[in-house]
């Protein structure tokens, strides 16, 4: 694996750079970034690649990733959104910050401040290329379906969709939640 230098954040809230298997290993507060896109009442999930470093096989949010050193947060979700998935056209929109730990196993620890995003998309048209290294399947959740299925198995999901669903139900399922 490559490493990859991600911004960690200081107790005085200054940026320091980290390894980003570093900032797991030891639970370090570092940046990340969710983005949620949705088509009306449904929101565009992805199962994790099995082979991930960690929550493999889990479905979570649209995007999830953390800033490169140096690299703004709405700039990260954009190019992830291409990267993961090959979407390009969404028009993100700032929706907030949010803290969270989570023992996510293997000894790892997502502690992060999330800069979360929104945006819209024609599950018609939208053209999905999922990188296989990063994505191992795709769908569109019915915000009702959604509920019902992380409640009858929350283990299929990644703690932090867990956390983003318990604290903002309706931010997490969409305007029609």
């Amino acid at each position: 694996m490559t490493e990859i230098t991600i911004p960690a954040i200081a107790a005085d809230g200054a940026l320091f750079p980290v390894e980003k298997m570093a900032a797991h290993r030891e639970g370090l507060l570092h940046l990340a970034i969710s983005a949620f896109v949705f088509d009306g009442d449904r929101l565009l999930i992805q199962r994790r690649a099995l082979g991930k470093y960690h929550c493999g096989g889990l479905w979570a949010n649209t995007v999830c990733t953390h800033p490169h050193w140096g690299e703004a947060p709405a700039a990260c979700a954009d190019r992830r959104l291409r990267e993961e998935l090959g979407l390009s056209g969404v028009r993100l929109s700032f929706a907030g910050v949010s803290d969270y730990r989570a023992d996510v196993g293997g000894g790892l620890i997502e502690h992060e401040r999330v800069h979360m995003f929104t945006g819209e998309a024609d599950a018609a048209t939208a053209v999905l290329s999922p990188d296989p290294e990063e994505v191992c399947e795709t769908r569109w959740a019915a915000a009702g379906d959604l509920r019902r299925e992380m409640a009858e198995r929350p283990e299929a999901f990644t703690p932090w969709f867990r956390i983003y669903v318990a604290r903002w139900p309706d931010f997490a399922f969409g305007r029609a939640a």
